[in-house]
């Protein structure tokens, strides 16, 4: 699997920087995605070229592109890669959260798209689940699971929080009154029973 996150809060689109992928390892196991995309930004246009390029050694010349129009603000006809045009098109039947990338030689790689406004523990995650081989999760169905780990999680640092404010932690700390070390306890048998029956 390769990965590369870029954890800086400056997530502003630089050219010439490599794209944000995980990928799939090559295996028998075919799942539904072959990995997770996290563009810089929502510019398709400028995103588009360090994608095919991260690509091309595994799925050769990437010449088309099709996306879900509700994630990029303008779907270009044509992108200028290196050496090569792609042809992008749109469908709002497909699922929002993946690109569809197609190749000549190799055939068709579908990825995640993860929103470049998103946490980096969430891309970390998933990233991770994208890439798992014969996954039979989809893109939005991974989407859609980790906004309810997110919110689980915002959920579990409010009550933390909460508990903290509230004096939780400090008084949980102290010993109960009742509670006292057990010494020289042993154990006495009920009468009818013997011991390993």
């Amino acid at each position: 699997m390769t990965t590369i996150l870029d954890r800086t809060a400056n997530r502003a689109l630089t050219p010439g920087l490599p794209a944000r992928l995980s990928l799939t390892p090559k295996t028998t196991l075919a799942g539904r995605l072959d990995g997770a995309w996290w563009p810089r930004s929502r510019d398709l246009a400028a995103e588009l070229p360090a994608l095919a390029d991260a690509l091309e050694g595994r799925w050769g010349r990437i010449t088309r592109v099709l996306v879900h129009p509700g994630h990029w603000p303008v779907v270009p006809h044509k992108v200028a890669v290196t050496g090569h045009v792609l042809h992008v098109g749109w469908f709002t039947e497909q699922d929002p959260d993946k690109v569809i990338l197609l190749s000549y030689t190799t055939g068709r790689c579908d990825l995640l798209v993860i929103p470049p406004e998103t946490e980096p523990a969430s891309v970390a995650r998933l990233m991770t689940a994208a890439a798992l081989p014969g996954s039979i999760l989809s893109a939005g169905g991974l989407m859609s699971g980790e906004a309810a780990t997110g919110r689980r999680m915002r959920e579990a640092r409010s009550r933390e929080d909460a508990w903290e404010n509230d004096g939780g932690a400090a008084s949980a700390s102290l010993a109960h009154p009742a509670a006292h070390a057990v010494v020289g306890a042993r154990m006495i048998p009920l009468p009818g029973h013997t011991r390993g029956t």
